[in-house]
């Protein structure tokens, strides 16, 4: 067995440590346990993506090179 340090948001610690007493279990076998779990799910389903906001325009302009950040930001601003 490997020993670490995971740091845990406080409320997330208590709640953990709340559930390991009342189960009689330890907070380590509750965390080994919750991550057993989470790795068991397929990956995709574990993503959680955003969805991207629209904006009014005309889309992509020509000329514009997306790889360069550079030029990206000086047609942004008008130069």
């Amino acid at each position: 067995m490997i020993r670490t340090t995971v740091r845990l948001p406080e409320e997330l610690f208590n709640a953990v440590k709340r559930r390991a007493d009342e189960s009689g279990r330890t907070f380590t076998d509750m965390l080994a346990d919750s991550l057993r779990h989470e790795l068991q799910r397929p990956a995709s389903a574990a993503r959680v993506c955003e969805p991207l906001p629209r904006y009014r325009g005309e889309g992509l302009q020509p000329g514009i090179d997306l790889s360069d950040t550079s030029a990206l930001e000086d047609r942004m601003n008008g130069r």
